[in-house]
């Protein structure tokens, strides 16, 4: 590695939801490296998405930086978003919730009609 008297800094990309090997690709392209403390077989690994990233992206850092990438949340951090199907469903209806019920067209609510 060579060491130059100023070394310029570089804008950490956002990693976040990019598989691991775009992800090194393109922390390559800007000069830094890459490290995933949660797998030793990183240089391997190929699909898995990137969920949490250190130093955060848009940080100024020195360029040849390592940046972090981790591919699971830690406990109680929550988890990969939206899995379908949701349960409880989301409930149906639509505009057909806006429909009058049957029976008078013009009744009034709190009144009966004669």
């Amino acid at each position: 590695m060579r060491i130059t008297p100023k070394t310029p800094d570089v804008c950490v990309p956002r990693l976040v939801g990019l598989m691991a090997v775009d992800a090194r690709e393109t922390a390559r392209a800007r000069g830094l490296s890459l490290s995933a403390p949660d797998r030793p077989d990183f240089l391997r690994t190929v699909v898995d998405y990137v969920e949490r990233q250190y130093p955060q992206p848009g940080a100024e850092v020195p360029r040849d930086s390592m940046v972090y990438v981790w591919f699971d949340f830690k406990e109680g951090e929550g988890g990969g978003g939206v899995r379908e199907p949701r349960i409880p469903r989301p409930p149906t209806g639509g505009l057909q919730r806006e429909l009058d019920e049957h029976g008078d067209p013009y009744a009034v609510a709190g009144f009966s009609s004669p």
